[in-house]
């Protein structure tokens, strides 16, 4: 899509900030009337710059207290064991992020479950389902800052 100019990053920031924010709103902080703003939008999300626009809950008070970054070595680097492993971490749905790295982890994932049980059952499950060289698990004891929103500049350039 380009670069994004300074009204594009304004209807970013403000549906990011809250996607529920209605039209007439968003178009107003973005300096644009209404159907403009409203064709702008569908132009971002049909371009895949904005991807969805969902709800944020809390984990703690839908049971998923527990976070836990999990640093995967895989045994090989084959088309099959990433396949295996994609296959894996797809079926396990408390497994909330999942990133291929650069230097000593060859994968990362963010886990939220409700405690140390529900780890150890996931943890035997993802052990089970595909060979790993070797898994690091780090428990999370407070969350300290968090946030979907990129920081977008919306001030003009």
């Amino acid at each position: 899509m380009g670069e994004l100019d300074l009204i594009d990053r304004k209807i970013i920031a403000e549906l990011m900030r809250d996607a529920t924010m209605p039209i007439a709103q968003i178009a107003e902080k973005a300096g644009l009337s209404q159907t403009p703003c409203w064709k702008r939008i569908q132009k971002l999300e049909a371009t895949g710059v904005l991807t969805a626009r969902v709800a944020l809950a809390d984990p703690g008070r839908l049971g998923f207290g527990l976070t836990v970054f999990v640093g995967i070595e895989a045994p090989d680097h084959s088309p099959d064991w990433r396949a295996a492993f994609a296959t894996a971490v797809d079926a396990i749905p408390e497994i909330m992020e999942v990133y291929r790295m650069a230097g000593e982890l060859d994968y990362l994932l963010r886990v939220s479950v409700s405690d140390m049980s529900s780890f150890d059952t996931l943890y035997k499950r993802l052990t089970d389902s595909v060979p790993i060289k070797n898994v690091t698990s780090h428990f999370a004891m407070e969350r300290m800052k968090f946030t979907t929103a990129y920081p977008v500049d919306t001030r003009n350039r």
